[in-house]
Formats: structure tokens, C-alpha cells, sequence
């Protein structure tokens, strides 16, 4: 038997949680192939802590919680971001695997973003 593991039927969870596999099979890469243990760590934290940050504002009992945890979500984007440049400027990563999984970064933050400014006009 198949078991879905998008457990919520919420874009923005759905697309957190596909981004957090990307870097978690981005990371394996990195640790098998290129045996770089340092920088991959610091992405896998930032990575899949998007989406962490992104179920809890979900689950948030007020609105305050929801906005300060999307910023949060907001923040480890911004962070991976930062470490998938070091991989990239360091000859790490292709500009091919930097432009794939930055697009889809990308698109997350203009999501959470968005989520964020809408919550707060309400």
C-alpha cells in the first residue's frame, strides 16, 4: 500500500515538504559524491527548516504565531539561499543543479511572502 506524504491538502506545506526532499537527496549527493560534510549540513538545517516553520504556522493558535512563523520560514529560505551560493561560487555545485533547486526556492519565498503579507493586511 502507497502512502501519501503530503498529509495536508496545503500548497504552501506541499511545496515546503517537496523542497525539504530536494535537499535532503541534494545533501546525500553532496556527502557521496563530493564529500563535502560542512556545507551540506548547514543546508539540510536551513533547507527542511523551512518547511518545519511552515507546518507550525499552520498549526498556529493565533495569528500573531502564524505571521512570526512564516517569517521564520521566511528566514531559513533566505539562509538556504546563502549556503546553495557558497556550494555554487565554490565549484560545489553545476550551475545547472544551483539554477533547478534556486528556482524552487525561489518560488517558495514569493509564496511565504506573500502568505506573510496577506496576513498581515488582515
Amino acid at each position: 500500500m502507497k502512502i501519501s506524504i503530503h498529509m495536508d491538502k496545503n500548497p504552501v506545506l506541499d511545496k515546503s515538504l517537496d523542497f525539504a526532499l530536494r535537499i535532503v537527496k541534494l545533501c546525500h549527493f553532496l556527502n557521496e559524491e563530493k564529500r563535502e560534510f560542512v556545507l551540506s549540513k548547514e543546508l539540510l538545517i536551513s533547507g527542511t527548516n523551512i518547511g518545519k516553520h511552515v507546518k507550525a504556522a499552520i498549526g498556529a493558535e493565533n495569528r500573531d504565531t502564524f505571521i512570526t512563523e512564516f517569517g521564520i520560514a521566511r528566514r531559513r529560505a533566505m539562509e538556504t539561499e546563502y549556503w546553495l551560493l557558497v556550494l555554487f561560487h565554490g565549484g560545489i555545485l553545476s550551475e545547472a543543479q544551483f539554477n533547478e533547486i534556486e528556482s524552487d526556492r525561489l518560488q517558495l519565498v514569493k509564496i511565504i511572502s506573500s502568505i506573510i503579507s496577506t496576513s498581515r493586511r488582515g
